[in-house]
């Protein structure tokens, strides 16, 4: 069961969820690079998202090695039954027993897509742990070269620390080394669990403890280890942070730099409208005159309901959103553009109504001349 591609995945007719952002299911500006450019400048929190893809990169490891592992054998089958090795007929009765490895995002351990996912990453993680008591089998001894690895459809691990790879693979670009399971396991632990460190997140603490002592006393890399971690850091994100990213961009296409940059553009634009309509009825001016009052009340009145609605209508109707400062990246969801489109057309009729409420009220008042 491979992961749908973004092209095959029917129109939702609704919001996406956090777990379609992190699978990569989801179009800007809701997608997983604008939730992550959100948690790293407004919510100060990228530590959190960025172990949710490490551990979910450290599954995609798992689940490459335990795939080449179970080729590498089925290869070496017809030597495996002349040389009659108990250890490696051990290691084929086990993925025999493994089943089918899911090729889907990993998400919540309390939560998968299909009823048997959660077995499968028992099993999965079952397996792993039995292996890593016996004498490392590796995939690299009966594979090759690259070109006659089983093609995957599972996305490929990501790089950590935020690093964004736009060239997505079908595999992980070499060969998985029971080693390299152990080393991503450590990586992750030393990075964001262990006290003191570098990017430490927070997390109840024996929680934490828990995780260290099955990665440093009992010697366990497999995926399970980190799951309570991993549902912990998703449930704060959907609770604290995600409803957030989803007012802000689908309901908004302003980062909040350009919505106090409008605040203070229209609040000038009032000033220059008042001190000139204020002008205008003290001298006197014939009516002509005092239209152009238009000008500066209709582009305060602009920014004024751009800021306090967050959008702004002319680049929602071209379809575009604000990612980072005086950056725009076009509106590819099509409900989240519909939505946007609704609610420019609801701000401009706002910012047209005060506009030309205010320049009435001073073309037509009676003048006072001294």
């Amino acid at each position: 069961m491979s992961s749908p591609s973004l092209l095959d995945m029917e129109p939702r007719n609704r919001l996406p969820t956090l777990f379609e952002v992190l699978s990569r299911r989801t179009l800007a500006p809701v997608d997983l690079f604008s939730f992550y450019i959100y948690m790293r400048d407004q919510q100060r929190s990228v530590d959190y998202l960025d172990f949710w893809l490490d551990v979910s990169q450290h599954m995609s490891l798992c689940r490459h090695y335990v795939r080449e592992l179970r080729r590498s054998v089925l290869v070496a089958t017809p030597d495996l039954e002349k040389t009659h090795s108990k250890s490696s007929s051990a290691v084929l009765d086990n993925l025999e027993n493994l089943g089918d490895i899911p090729l889907v995002e990993a998400g919540p351990s309390g939560t998968r897509n299909e009823p048997d996912d959660k077995d499968a990453d028992l099993r999965l993680s079952a397996f792993l742990r039995s292996d890593g008591h016996t004498s490392g089998h590796s995939p690299q001894s009966s594979i090759d070269s690259p070109s006659e690895r089983t093609p995957s459809n599972e996305e490929p691990p990501r790089e950590s620390s935020g690093t964004r790879n736009d060239s997505h693979s079908n595999s992980p670009g070499h060969t998985v080394a029971r080693a390299d399971i152990r080393a991503s396991a450590e990586k992750i632990l030393y990075t964001y669990l262990i006290p003191g460190s570098e990017r430490e997140i927070v997390l109840p603490e024996d929680m934490v403890h828990g995780i260290i002592n099955l990665v440093e006393d009992d010697g366990r890399d497999d995926p399970e280890v980190f799951d309570p971690a991993k549902d912990y850091v998703f449930q704060a994100m959907e609770r604290d942070a995600f409803p957030g990213f989803l007012q802000a961009k689908a309901l908004g296409n302003l980062v909040p730099l350009t919505i106090i940059a409008r605040l203070a553009f229209a609040l000038i634009s009032f000033g220059g409208g008042f001190w000139g309509a204020f002008y205008v009825i003290l001298r006197d001016k014939p009516r002509h005159i005092r239209c152009w009052l238009i000008l500066p009340f209709a582009v305060a009145s602009y920014f004024i309901s751009s800021y306090q609605y967050k959008i702004d209508p002319f680049m929602a109707f071209m379809g575009y959103s604000e990612y980072t400062f005086m950056n725009w990246a076009p509106i590819r969801e099509n409900y989240v553009r519909a939505l946007l489109v609704k609610r420019a057309t609801a701000t401009m009729f706002i910012g047209f109504f005060v506009a030309a409420a205010l320049s009435i009220l001073f073309i037509f008042v009676p003048g006072t001349y001294f």
